[in-house]
């Protein structure tokens, strides 16, 4: 067995499994944690408070946190968010300056405030290195430009999907699974993809999680 707490990374729905810096500790849910990650020193927000699994559930070695953030970190985290639209902004208009054909999603600093991340979709290759020269020498810091893919995409952006609620991607859904076709018709949907489509325009991820109770529920009749 091994004593864990479980947080999340910004706005992400994947829960994260960290050693607890002392297991004596108390961590209260939606409070701020400094972890140790393979990027460095990240913030993160607590989901759960310490509690002991199987080894099996883990993968080993487990990152520790580092401390529970203190007001600087907070501080330090509110400061990164509040220069994100400045960095948007520059990056797109060199962006359109350099007519490079690519849709700019998001941007975040890491914790330190030494890289800044830029998130973009293309249908095609990027040849993006001359941007990121020209935005290493704005921000003096390190440029990473990261292409997504429409699923993700949607997953960063967020929104309100056709049943009312947050998207699964952004809200619940930790990791992307595969959705077909025939999971619309176990569940009985008329195939419109107006109708069984989210708002990155590939099905609905719900139908993959759905559909275990449906396929279960088809053979009983």
């Amino acid at each position: 067995m091994a004593k864990i707490i479980g947080v999340k990374f910004k706005n992400t729905a994947k829960v994260y499994y960290f050693s607890p810096a002392n297991e004596k500790d108390k961590y209260q849910i939606g409070s701020g944690v400094i972890v140790e990650t393979a990027k460095g020193l990240e913030y993160a927000t607590v989901v759960f408070d310490v509690k002991e699994v199987s080894d099996s559930e883990i993968v080993h070695p487990l990152k520790p946190v580092i401390r529970k953030a203190t007001e600087k970190d907070e501080k330090k985290v509110k400061e990164n968010q509040e220069k994100i639209p400045e960095a948007m902004a520059y990056a797109l208009e060199k962006i359109k300056e350099q007519e490079l054909a690519m849709k700019l999603v998001g941007a975040e600093y890491s914790f330190d405030g030494k890289k800044l991340t830029y998130y973009f979709s293309a249908d095609n290759r990027i040849d993006f290195r001359e941007l990121v020269k020209v935005l290493a020498q704005k921000f003096h810091l390190r440029i990473e430009l990261r292409q997504i893919g429409i699923r993700d995409e949607t997953k960063l952006l967020g929104g309100i999907a056709p049943c009312g609620r947050t998207c699964c991607c952004a809200g619940t859904i930790q990791d992307f699974g595969k959705v077909t076709i025939k999971m619309a018709k176990n569940q009985g949907l008329h195939l419109n993809p107006g109708k069984i489509s989210g708002l990155c325009g590939r099905l609905m991820c719900c139908l993959e999680y759905e559909n275990d109770y449906y396929e279960k529920a088809c053979k009983k009749v």
